[in-house]
C-alpha cells in the first residue's frame, strides 16, 4: 500500500509569532521610513530641480517614430529598440524612452500592411536646448559683426537676425554644422526677402531654421547603424508641459480614488473598524515606492502609475486575507481577546502570505534583470512593492484595526457580545419551595442518610431507646 509523505511546511502552523506586542517598534520604523521618503523628495527638489524623474509624460518632450529599411532593396530592416537603444546611448543620450511601434501603411494599389518601427521618446523639446542657444547666440553675433548685427533672438529653433547688411546663409550654416547642427535651404521667396531691407529702414530681417530635433536622431542613428540601413522619420509630435502636468495630476488623483473605493469595499465587505488599516497601508506603501524611486533617481513615467495601481491592489488582497481570516477567529475563538485573534491569525495565514509574495518578487526580478526600457521601470515599482506590501498588511493594517477595536468597538464584537447574551449566560438555579410536612419528610430522609445510605450503616444504626412508664400507685 502506498504512503504519501507529509507535505513540507515554510513555517511551523502551530508558530507563536507576537505580531501584535511590538506594535510600537514597527510604528517607529514605519514614521522612520515614510519621513525619509518624504524629505529625499524636498533634497530631490532642492539639489536637482525637481521633485522626482519626471519622463516625457509628465513633464512634457517630444515623441519621434522611425522605420528603417535596407538600403539596397528597400525591403524593411530588422531594427529592434535594443540597437535603438545601444546607438542613443553611443552618441551621449540619456533619459530616453524607446519602445517597439506599429502602424498601418496604405500601400499604392489601396491595400494596407503592418509596419514596424520604433518610437522614442525625448524630454528634448527642440534640438537645441537652452545653454546651446546662449553660446550660438553669441557666436553669430560675432559671427556678423562686420555685418552690423544688432540682435539675435532666439524662437524654438529658429533665430531671428537684424543686421544693417544682409547675412549669408553659407557662411550660417557652416557656423551651425560646426556645432553639429543642420540649416534648413532658403527657398526662391525667402532668399529674396531677407536680401531685401526693411521698407523705410535701412536694415535687414534675417531667419535662420535650424532642422528640428528629428532630423538630428536620424542623423545620430544612421551614423551609428552604417549606409547598409536607411533611417526614415515617419512623424514627430511634441508634448507640451502643460499636457504632462495634467497627466501627473491625474495620475495622483487616480491614487486617492483607489484608495476611496478600497476603504468603501472593506467597509462594507468586513467591518468599519477594518478599513481605515488597509487605506493607511496603502498610504504608506505609495510613499516608500515613490520615496525608493526619488532615492535611486528611477525615471517615473505612466508606467509607474500603473506599478503603484497594481501594488496597491496586491497590498489590499494580502490584507483582505489576513482580515478574512480574523473574522472567521472572531466567531470561533469567542472566548480570546481581540489581540489575541489577530495575533492568531497572522500565523496562521503567514505561510501563504510569503509563498504568494516570493512567487511575485522572483517573478519581477527576473524582469527587472532581464528587461530593459518600460519593462524595467514596472518590475523596480514591483519589486519594492511586493516588500512594503508584505510588511504594511502583517505590521500596519492589523494594529490599526485592533487600535480602533480598542477605541470605540470593545464590548461590542462578536466575541463578547456572545459572552454577554441572554443565551449564552447560565441560568441561575431556582431554590425549590418545600411543603412543611414534606421538608419533614426530606430532614428525616437526610437523617438516615447520615451514614452514607448503605445497608451497612442502616445494620449498625441502634434502635431508639424506649422510654420507661411510672406504674401509677
Amino acid at each position: 500500500m502506498a504512503t504519501h509523505k507529509p507535505f513540507r511546511e515554510l513555517i511551523n502552523p502551530k508558530s507563536n509569532f507576537d505580531f501584535i506586542g511590538r506594535v510600537k517598534t514597527w510604528a517607529f520604523i514605519s514614521f522612520l521610513l515614510v519621513s525619509g521618503s518624504i524629505g529625499m523628495l524636498f533634497v530631490n527638489k532642492s539639489v536637482r530641480g525637481d521633485y522626482l524623474n519626471w519622463t516625457i509624460d509628465f513633464k512634457g518632450g517630444t515623441e519621434i517614430i522611425f522605420s528603417f529599411a535596407d538600403a539596397g532593396d528597400g525591403s524593411p530592416a530588422g531594427i529592434g529598440s535594443g540597437d535603438v537603444r545601444d546607438a542613443l546611448s553611443g552618441a551621449g543620450k540619456s533619459g530616453v524612452d524607446i519602445s517597439d511601434f506599429t502602424w498601418k501603411l496604405e500601400l499604392p494599389d489601396g491595400s494596407e500592411r503592418d509596419t514596424k518601427g520604433i518610437i522614442v521618446r525625448t524630454q528634448e523639446f527642440g534640438a537645441v536646448n537652452a545653454e546651446q542657444r546662449e553660446v550660438l547666440r553669441v557666436g553669430l553675433m560675432d559671427l556678423y559683426k562686420d555685418s552690423g548685427i544688432s540682435s539675435a533672438r532666439w524662437s524654438g529653433d529658429r533665430v531671428f537676425v537684424r543686421s544693417l547688411k544682409p547675412i549669408d546663409w553659407e557662411s550660417a550654416n557652416q557656423f551651425f554644422a560646426d556645432s553639429g547642427l543642420e540649416l534648413k535651404a532658403w527657398d526662391a521667396l525667402q532668399k529674396e526677402q531677407f536680401q531685401t531691407p526693411v521698407e523705410g529702414v535701412a536694415e535687414y530681417n534675417g531667419q535662420l531654421s535650424i532642422k528640428g530635433i528629428g532630423v538630428q536622431y536620424q542623423k545620430l542613428l544612421q551614423d551609428a547603424l552604417g549606409e547598409g540601413i536607411k533611417v526614415n522619420v515617419v512623424q514627430v509630435d511634441g508634448v507640451g508641459a502643460k499636457a504632462g502636468a495634467q497627466l501627473r495630476n491625474d495620475g495622483i488623483k487616480s491614487l486617492f480614488y483607489v484608495m476611496a473605493l478600497i476603504m468603501l469595499y472593506l467597509a462594507f465587505r468586513f467591518d468599519v473598524r477594518y478599513a481605515p488599516g488597509a487605506v493607511v497601508a496603502l498610504l504608506h506603501d505609495a510613499i516608500l515606492v515613490v520615496g525608493v524611486f526619488a532615492v535611486a533617481w528611477t525615471p517615473v513615467s505612466l508606467t509607474t502609475v500603473a506599478a503603484l495601481l497594481t501594488v496597491m491592489g496586491y497590498s489590499v488582497n494580502d490584507s483582505v486575507v489576513i482580515f478574512d481570516r480574523i473574522r472567521e477567529n472572531v466567531g470561533r475563538l469567542k472566548d480570546k481577546k481581540f489581540g489575541r485573534i489577530i495575533n492568531i491569525s497572522l500565523n496562521e495565514t503567514m505561510a501563504r502570505t510569503l509563498m504568494t509574495s516570493i512567487t511575485l518578487f522572483v517573478v519581477t526580478l527576473m524582469m527587472n534583470i532581464f528587461g530593459t526600457g518600460l519593462v524595467r521601470n514596472f518590475a523596480f515599482a514591483m519589486n519594492i512593492g511586493v516588500i512594503v506590501g508584505v510588511y504594511s498588511s502583517v505590521f500596519i493594517a492589523s494594529p490599526i484595526a485592533l487600535a480602533i477595536h480598542n477605541k470605540w468597538f470593545k464590548g461590542s464584537g462578536k466575541s463578547s457580545r456572545a459572552a454577554k447574551s441572554p443565551a449564552s449566560a447560565k441560568p441561575k438555579a431556582k431554590k425549590p419551595t418545600i411543603e412543611p410536612d414534606r421538608k419533614k419528610s426530606i430532614d428525616d430522609d437526610d437523617d438516615d442518610d447520615d451514614d452514607g445510605g448503605s445497608a451497612e450503616g442502616t445494620a449498625k444504626r441502634k434502635p431508639p431507646a424506649k422510654k420507661k412508664r411510672k406504674k401509677r400507685r
